[in-house]
């Protein structure tokens, strides 16, 4: 046994006895999205908390889909919670005010949880940082190092900060062991615990005739060489498509999708000529399969390191010819689009979209789409339009960052338009059966 190991056994617990030796009253409690949250250590956190052990808890994660015990109603009433990303688990707590939401940029989330002079949740940093971080990692290499696999995210920044702060890790065989700026070595860790349970994998999220008829007019404008970023859902997947034909396109992107691996067994993803960080797919999570989650392991093409690096517009821009490739909920005769709520009820979060957008337009060559099915069906069955006069949503990206829209009735680009030339370009994006009603609605705008 050589020192790590040593040090590994002396610092291996149950999940409990970490929380009850280690957490205490008003402690600031971070932990990554999706299958980086450490189900074991989240679940004793929450029954101390509902036993009423433990108070003043403010805990922070985003797309949980490991445990569900830290988001029941009578856990999320005892603690001071807050998020950046709404899920269908959480939805309800954040619409109810029982959790707090806060309206931040990916590229931003790292730097805002441990700068000293912004208020968080309420609560100035400068005294009240986070200071407890806990993460799923990959077994310990012989070298002492814990991977963060699919997730360093916003939360790896917390856990490598060089102020006082307590880091605990959760070892899963299943985590796989990925590269980049996303390690922690056991001498950094307070204690140890070990959990091995299956990853959570998304199934399979079919293609619509819509879907694929916008991933066409996408896929015709973009050239060969580029960089591509893609969101989640089926407009991705439909654009990853119909971009088999395409030559040495490589990875720039906030998350890992399975169409990535997908378009590398084909060919078409060499990531010859990547400008930034040649040879290296650059991401911040990966959530997909298990198909990906192998493939991502020990796979030295993937790069993983936190937000504050992949998703920031001028680090990302570095890459020529980067195309991102994001989804909305509606968009007004202006270009605006809102991406995240139902009116003012809260429903996803703005994420890395604008980010991407951003960077796509600094980018040599860049370009960004922001698709949306032309019409959605509502409560009562009717037939409403995504492409409105104005915005009944918040706005998530402004109509002076907007390129090209894309519905399932074709492609415009925004960019530089006035906007009376923006409203003809969306109605003829919209259903038919809206066209005539937006062109009498238009003459309403004071424009």
């Amino acid at each position: 046994m050589n020192r790590w190991q040593e040090m590994y056994k002396q610092k291996l617990m149950n999940p409990d006895d970490v929380i009850e030796n280690f957490i205490v009253d008003g402690d600031k409690v971070i932990s990554p999205l999706g299958n980086g949250l450490p189900p074991g250590l989240i679940s004793a956190l929450a029954k101390k908390i509902k036993a009423d052990e433990l108070k003043d808890i403010l805990y922070i994660d985003a797309l949980n889909v490991r445990c569900f015990d830290i988001i029941a109603p009578d856990i999320q009433s005892k603690l001071i919670g807050g998020t950046s990303y709404v899920t269908p688990l959480n939805r309800w707590a954040i619409n109810s005010g029982i959790t707090d939401f806060v309206p931040m940029r990916f590229s931003d989330s790292s730097r805002l949880i441990v700068e000293e002079d912004v208020s968080l949740y309420g609560r100035q940093t400068e005294y009240h940082k986070i200071n407890v971080s806990m993460h799923c990692v990959s077994p310990m290499d012989e070298h002492g190092f814990f991977s963060t696999g699919t997730d360093p995210d916003h939360s790896y920044a917390v856990a490598t900060q060089k102020y006082p702060h307590k880091l605990f890790v959760e070892v899963n065989e299943h985590m796989p062991r990925t590269y980049g700026n996303n390690h922690v070595h056991i001498s950094q860790v307070d204690a140890v615990v070990e959990n091995h349970v299956p990853l959570f994998a998304l199934p399979e999220i079919p293609i619509s005739q819509e879907d694929e008829a916008i991933g066409r007019y996408i896929a015709e404008y973009i050239p060969d060489g580029s960089c591509i970023q893609l969101g989640i859902g089926g407009i991705p997947n439909a654009v990853a498509k119909f971009l088999g034909d395409k030559k040495d396109l490589s990875v720039h992107s906030e998350m890992l999708c399975d169409s990535y691996r997908d378009l590398y067994y084909q060919g078409v993803i060499t990531s010859r000529g990547k400008t930034y960080m040649p040879d290296k797919w650059v991401a911040t999570f990966v959530f997909g399969s298990q198909k990906l989650y192998d493939f991502i392991d020990e796979n030295p093409l993937i790069y993983m390191c936190g937000t504050e690096l992949v998703n920031h517009p001028r680090v990302a821009c570095l890459n020529d010819k980067l195309m991102s490739i994001n989804t909305t909920v509606e968009v007004d005769l202006s270009g605006q689009c809102a991406s995240e709520s139902m009116a003012y009820r809260q429903y996803t979060g703005i994420g890395g979209q604008l980010d991407f957008v951003r960077a796509s337009a600094m980018s040599n060559g860049g370009k960004a789409f922001i698709c949306t099915y032309s019409t959605y069906t509502d409560k009562e069955g009717k037939l409403q339009s995504k492409i409105v006069p104005t915005l009944k949503n918040i706005v998530s990206v402004g109509r002076a960052d907007v390129q090209y829209i894309v519905t399932e009735y074709g492609i415009a680009n925004l960019k530089n338009s006035p906007l009376q030339e923006r409203i003809k370009k969306l109605i003829n994006l919209a259903h038919p059966d809206f066209r005539d009603w937006l062109k009498f609605e238009a003459r309403k705008l004071p424009v």
